[in-house]
């Protein structure tokens, strides 16, 4: 566990000293919520498409910010020295998933407060809301993981994006009701991870509790963790 909190405490100093990341992170899902109130101002739009994208955004943005970040380090040779050391892969994957995960809840808080406060009305809870939103980001975290992982080189975990979340984007409901789908696509979007966390917040806004949408956080969940078994299972020792 110590080398675990060392791990993300060295992360998240890195990433302290990169605002340009911490932008992306905090900054670019609140600028696409506002241009969206902006555009469609006095129209039901943002309360309609709003929690959609509190959902998506997160998973987004973590995952593009964790898979380079990480294969950053694997590149620099920093992972390769790291890993002569004590620390295990556990530990490694640990200590990311941590880090970047604590940024997943700030991420989430900013988001949702900033959505509130351009005018998002909402029937059900703020908390569940935010809820979804950190396990939506604290799965483009372990997604973001995974991919680095099986990626080579920072521009490969880039084309991880198109592969992994892009598909997930026109599969989970967001522009078309899952049952007008093709069947073929409806039995994809029921196994993808993104699918849940639409769902899950498109019940919140709907009103419906926690009951409601235990099944779909049950689901993120057991892909994060999945998602993070992978990594650590295809987590290299050396540099190629």
């Amino acid at each position: 566990m110590r080398l675990t909190l060392v791990t993300a405490k060295r992360v998240l100093t890195q990433l302290r000293s990169d605002p340009r990341t911490i932008a992306m992170i905090m900054v670019l899902p609140c600028l696409i919520v506002g241009l969206i109130a902006w555009m469609f101002h006095g129209t039901d739009t943002l309360d309609r498409f709003g929690p959609v994208l509190i959902g998506f955004f997160p998973l987004f943005v973590m995952f593009l910010i964790t898979s380079i970040t990480t294969q950053r380090e694997r590149s620099s040779g920093t992972l390769e020295r790291l890993m002569t050391t004590p620390l295990r892969k556990g530990d490694l994957m640990g200590g990311y998933v941590l880090a970047f995960g604590s940024l997943s809840v700030i991420q989430a808080l900013v988001v949702t407060g900033f959505a509130l406060a351009v005018g998002m009305d909402m029937a059900g809870s703020v908390p569940l809301m935010i809820l979804v939103a950190m396990l939506s980001a604290v799965l483009g975290c372990a997604l973001g993981l995974a991919a680095s992982a099986v990626a080579r080189t920072e521009f490969q975990a880039v084309q991880m994006l198109p592969l992994v979340i892009v598909p997930q984007i026109f599969t989970a409901g967001i522009f078309l009701p899952r049952e007008a789908m093709p069947t073929a696509l409806q039995w994809i979007a029921n196994v993808l991870p993104l699918t849940y966390s639409v769902d899950a917040m498109q019940k919140v806004t709907a009103g419906q509790g926690l009951g409601e949408i235990a099944t779909d956080l049950v689901v993120v969940v057991l892909w994060i963790i999945g998602s993070i078994a992978l990594g650590i299972l295809t987590l290299r020792r050396r540099t190629d």
